[in-house]
């Protein structure tokens, strides 16, 4: 079984419900997940991660992702890990899902790998975030088999 470690930047809690909800589908197609709503780096373990932002303020990672954003940027070597991001924002803001692509580019200049390209989803579509989200996961599942 695989497992990966699923790191959550949430400001005000939708990224959260959206986590919970990938979790309960990953879990579904057989992934173990390890869920970081107060992600540490030390304490992802994996080399296989899925991040779910919101984007907060103009442009910026929300709070609980701060830490975890500074110790990436004291990283030099993410080599061998591999990721994808799911981002969600408003896309009435110039800085739109900025979080999930500031940190994708992040991960990708410590030498992770971007698995599929990341998934920007406008909270201002009809379709509810985490039914956009839980749509482009076999996406995702497809990269990593």
């Amino acid at each position: 079984m695989q497992t990966l470690d699923l790191i959550v930047g949430s400001q005000m809690g939708s990224a959260e419900y959206v986590a919970e909800q990938v979790v309960e589908s990953l879990e579904s197609h057989g992934i173990a997940v390890n869920l970081h709503e107060q992600p540490e780096l030390e304490a992802c373990q994996q080399t296989l991660w899925l991040v779910v932002t919101s984007t907060y303020g103009a442009g910026d990672y929300p709070e609980n992702l701060l830490p975890f954003i500074s110790a990436l940027n004291d990283t030099t070597d993410l080599q061998g890990l591999r990721f994808a991001v799911i981002g969600i924002g408003d896309s009435s803001y110039d800085t739109f899902n900025y979080a999930a692509l500031n940190l994708a580019a992040l991960l990708k200049e410590k030498g992770a790998t971007l698995l599929v390209d990341v998934e920007k989803i406008d909270v201002l579509q009809p379709d509810l975030p985490e039914d956009t989200a839980i749509a482009w996961l076999p996406k995702f599942i497809d990269s990593i088999a």
